[in-house]
C-alpha cells in the first residue's frame, strides 16, 4: 500500500495513470476468473408453434416438440410424486422437493428411452406475461436439477402455462399454494 501511495506522491501524472490502469486491469481480470456452470440450453422450451407466433395454452400436445401423449406413472405403483410446489414469486426448488426430483432423475438415467415434459404454472397474481415467465423459470429450475443428476436434455421438454391452468380455483392462499407448481408428465 505504501508503494502505491508513494507513486501518487510523485509529480509525474503519467506514473499515476499507469498505476491506476494496472489496478483496474487486475480488478477486471480477477472478476473474469470465477468459475460458473452454464445453464442448460433452454431452446427446447415450447411457447408457440414453429412459425414463431405466440401460442395459446390449448392443444399443447400438438405443439410439444417431443411428440407423444401423456401416460400414467410408467414406473408402476404411483411411487413417484408428479408435482413440485414453489414458494410465492420463486423459481427455486424447495429443499423438501429435491429428493422427488432426484428420484425422477434416477428413473430417467436408468431408462434412456423415457421422456417427460415439465409444465410450469403460477398463481393468478401478476400479469399474464410475468406468470408465463415465472412458470418457465420454475420448469427450467427442475430441468437443471434433473440434468445435473443424470437425465439427458433429449429426455426433457418444458412448457409454461403461467396462470392459465390452475389446479385449484380460488383467490386465497391455499389455492395460490396449489397453483404454484411444476407438473411432471411422462410421455410415450
Amino acid at each position: 500500500m505504501s508503494l502505491i501511495l508513494g507513486v501518487f506522491r510523485k509529480d509525474s501524472d503519467m506514473s499515476q495513470y499507469k498505476v491506476l490502469f494496472l489496478i483496474l486491469a487486475v480488478v477486471m481480470l480477477s472478476a473474469c476468473t470465477k468459475n460458473t456452470v452454464p445453464d442448460p440450453d433452454p431452446t427446447d422450451s415450447v411457447y408457440g408453434d414453429s412459425s414463431g407466433s405466440a401460442g395459446s395454452t390449448g392443444g399443447y400436445n400438438d405443439i410439444d416438440g417431443m411428440g407423444g401423449e401423456a401416460i400414467d406413472d410408467p414406473f408402476g405403483g404411483g411411487e413417484l410424486g408428479s408435482v413440485i410446489y414453489f414458494d410465492y414469486d420463486s423459481s427455486e426448488v424447495r429443499p423438501e422437493d429435491t429428493d422427488l426430483v432426484s428420484r425422477h432423475a434416477l428413473q430417467l438415467a436408468d431408462n434412456p428411452g423415457a421422456r417427460l415434459r415439465l409444465e410450469g404454472h403460477a398463481d393468478e397474481r401478476g400479469s399474464r406475461e410475468y406468470n408465463i415467465g415465472l412458470g418457465e423459470r420454475r420448469a427450467q429450475a427442475v430441468r437443471r436439477l434433473l440434468l445435473i443428476q443424470g437425465a439427458t436434455a433429449a429426455q426433457i421438454s418444458t412448457v409454461s402455462f403461467g396462470e392459465e391452468r390452475p389446479a385449484v380455483e380460488g383467490s386465497d392462499e391455499s389455492a395460490y399454494e396449489r397453483n404454484r407448481r411444476v407438473e411432471i408428465t411422462y410421455l410415450n
